[in-house]
């Protein structure tokens, strides 16, 4: 497997295009320049040390020798052993919704980014636990299959928001059937978190909750929001233009439903927490999935990586050397030692 160790200085790479329109302006504005003299051929003959093909490969040598660094600072790295890694740990799943209703900001900054930040610094907190992830509304669907790629996940989830699912609703149960189905063996220690805040509640969450315990799965739910409520921000090119209305035109207070997540997750073999704007539940209730038993698995990782910027660095001080000993000007002595040139028999 080939990687660069730091990726951001083949960004810089791009910049050496710069130089290149840099130094065709600097000719430019030196052949117009010389016009100002005269005519070119007269005083260039006036000029005979000068060599345009030595500027023009020293210039050359220059960009060589910056790619070189550049590369060289990014480290190319070779993985010379490929090895299985076996790990213990849980499987977890979040469900979360992203149903209009988690955008009323009775939690701040509203209630689906605040259970983004407390996942992103859930799995920040992970090691050898898998986790996967999905988005439900009127509907669910898988948003990230279970992975030990936390970067992938943390990537996954700041890419979910409401209108991800266009179907409106508050389909539970129909995200606890595609995490049953999302598990990959029938092993021990498999959890699901769904965070919501429970209203408009459309199917049988809680049978389904009963069936997932029988398949050795327990559920947890975390309920966002406030039994007072919040009216739900309307959104119009990321500008809040006011807030939803029913049909009378009376604005719309979503409300937790706090009673119906409790019987979720009694039926689930789980706990039920309710989360607020100083603690969101996700870390109570992932001190208790770790006290699940834990899966044995295996993972192919890249073991060892071999460094290969010592080449770079050699090309850089090739090309460095040669353009110390390149002289742009002709003269008796750069005649004498010049490594570029043949000298012709008259």
């Amino acid at each position: 497997m080939f990687r660069f160790e730091h990726p951001f200085y083949i960004q810089l790479l791009l910049l050496l295009p710069l130089f290149v329109v840099g130094y065709w302006m600097y000719l430019r504005w030196k052949k117009r320049a010389v016009r100002r003299f005269g005519d070119t051929e007269v005083v260039s003959r006036l000029m005979p040390g000068v060599s345009k093909f030595r500027s023009h490969l020293k210039f050359t040598l220059l960009i060589l020798t910056l790619a070189s660094i550049l590369l060289a600072l990014a480290n190319p790295q070779i993985g010379s052993k490929l090895e299985k890694v076996q790990r213990k740990g849980i499987d977890l799943i979040i469900a979360l919704d992203v149903s209009n209703s988690m955008l009323a900001e009775d939690i701040q900054p509203n209630r689906l980014n605040r259970a983004r930040q407390s996942i992103a610094r859930l799995i920040d907190e992970m090691q050898n636990d898998r986790i996967g992830l999905i988005i439900f509304a009127g509907k669910a669907y898988v948003q990230l299959p279970i992975t030990t790629d936390y970067n992938a996940a943390k990537l996954m989830l700041s890419t979910i928001k409401p209108d991800l699912v266009p179907v409106q609703g508050t389909a539970i149960g129909q995200a606890l059937e595609t995490a049953m189905t999302s598990f990959q063996d029938d092993k021990s220690g498999k959890a699901v978190i769904i965070i919501t805040d429970g209203e408009n509640h459309e199917d049988d969450a809680v049978a389904k909750a009963a069936e997932a315990t029988k398949r050795g799965i327990k559920v947890f739910t975390i309920g966002m929001g406030s039994a007072d409520g919040a009216p739900i921000p309307v959104y119009n090119n990321n500008r809040m233009e006011g807030f939803k209305k029913d049909q009378s035109g009376t604005t719309i207070i979503t409300r937790l439903d706090e009673s119906m997540l409790r019987q979720i997750a009694e039926a689930g073999d789980g706990i039920y927490v309710r989360a607020s704007n100083s603690n969101s539940g996700l870390k109570q209730i992932f001190d208790q999935i770790s006290k699940l038993d834990q899966n044995t698995y295996e993972t192919h990782n890249y073991a060892d990586y071999e460094n290969r910027f010592q080449y770079f660095i050699a090309l850089a001080l090739i090309f460095m050397v040669l353009n110390f000993l390149l002289n742009e000007r002709k003269s008796k002595w750069a005649d004498k030692f010049s490594i570029f040139e043949t000298k012709h028999s008259k």
